[in-house]
């Protein structure tokens, strides 16, 4: 027995596999490094899913597929009130997506693909006061994003950075929430059962939430500088360092390269700002020189929460949000993992070992 299920093999997937030791992802044989250099979330998103419905997913046909049903469930924006959009947007999005249908053919799983990437844009919009913005079926899904987020067309750079992001994060092995999700499937529950307790899961600190306090250690430091006085002040506290370290990598997180790499070409647009980027740089430079000097014997790098909060930051996307945006990218993950299980395994029910008090004798 181990607490946490640390090590233990609880599923056989042929979706994802991550190497910690050696630093590298592999999305349905292809490596990170190669699928986010030429990948869109359509192509991913058929890649991942091909095979597990009962439609052969092509990433030509999936666009207008997912344009008509982003269009269609835009619907849904209008049972937003004023008790759900008091609630973080994570918890208002997932409050929307109740709203749809269980199944687990194709029709369900593209509801699903598509709801996210409608809902969290129109929530954030009526929440700052502003009207929503109804999708545009012909774009692609992370241009319409953008475009649903600020109303306004996005270069190319920015779709490029979006698509980029929600490539890198589309699956990541059995982790909390993916598990999550193919524990629900296994029930026969249905498709969206399985996308809401991923994103119940998703939400906690400890697993989808880091991202935004990265963009408030920067806010703290403020300038190059001060950064290796402030993260020294950090550990001496006791307090963990925003966007280092991670469960199951030994060595640098492959997610923070491919996101790093994305920025690149909003800096040399300037479609970003430059100061900020070059305090990233410097922290992240400080962090690790500190992290090397005083746990020399724990491996400690970047974590994909690190570029993750610059590259949203510099999309338009408010801290509070990340979360949600998050979402958007792993639910294809998290519905091909649950049609993997429940095409293949059987219903998870592990056994606990019972430590409680025993009965008095009579």
């Amino acid at each position: 027995m181990k607490n946490g299920l640390e090590d233990v093999i609880a599923a056989e997937t042929q979706l994802s596999d991550v190497d910690g030791e050696a630093g590298r992802l592999i999305i349905r044989g292809v490596s990170l490094d190669q699928l986010v250099s030429t990948a869109t979330y359509e192509s991913v998103a058929a890649l991942l899913l091909d095979g597990l419905t009962e439609r052969h997913v092509a990433p030509a046909e999936l666009r207008p597929w997912l344009g008509e049903m982003r269009e269609r469930l835009f619907a849904h924006v209008t049972a937003l009130d004023s008790q759900l959009l008091a609630l973080p947007p994570v918890d208002v999005m997932r409050a929307l997506i109740a709203r749809l249908p269980d199944g687990e053919d194709f029709e369900a799983a593209l509801r699903l693909l598509a709801a996210p990437a409608v809902f969290l844009p129109a929530i954030l919009r009526l929440q700052a006061g502003n009207d929503p913005v109804a999708p545009d079926g012909s774009l692609s899904q992370a241009t319409d994003i953008l475009h649903m987020l600020t109303g306004e067309l996005p270069s190319a750079e920015q779709t490029a950075a979006l698509d980029a992001y929600l490539v890198t994060i589309c699956d990541h092995g059995l982790n909390a929430s993916t598990f999550a999700s193919r524990v629900i499937a296994s029930t026969r529950a249905g498709l969206t059962s399985s996308v809401l307790a991923a994103i119940s899961a998703l939400k906690g600190p400890l697993h989808g939430g880091a991202p935004g306090p990265v963009l408030d250690m920067f806010d703290a430091i403020g300038t190059e500088g001060n950064a290796r006085g402030w993260l020294g002040q950090a550990l001496d506290r006791g307090e963990r360092l925003m966007g280092f370290g991670h469960r199951i990598y030994r060595v640098r997180d492959p997610r923070a390269d491919a996101l790093k790499q994305a920025l690149r070409p909003l800096v040399s647009a300037g479609q970003v700002d430059r100061q900020r980027i070059e305090l990233a740089e410097a922290v992240e430079r400080a962090a690790l020189a500190i992290l090397k000097e005083r746990k020399p014997d724990r491996p400690l790098d970047v974590n994909v929460e690190f570029y993750t909060a610059l590259l949203l930051d510099a999309l338009g996307f408010p801290r509070r949000s990340f979360t949600g945006v998050f979402a958007i990218g792993r639910t294809v993950g998290w519905i091909a993992h649950a049609r993997e299980q429940a095409l293949e395994g059987r219903l998870i029910r592990p056994r606990s070992v019972y430590v409680g008090p025993s009965p008095k004798a009579a």
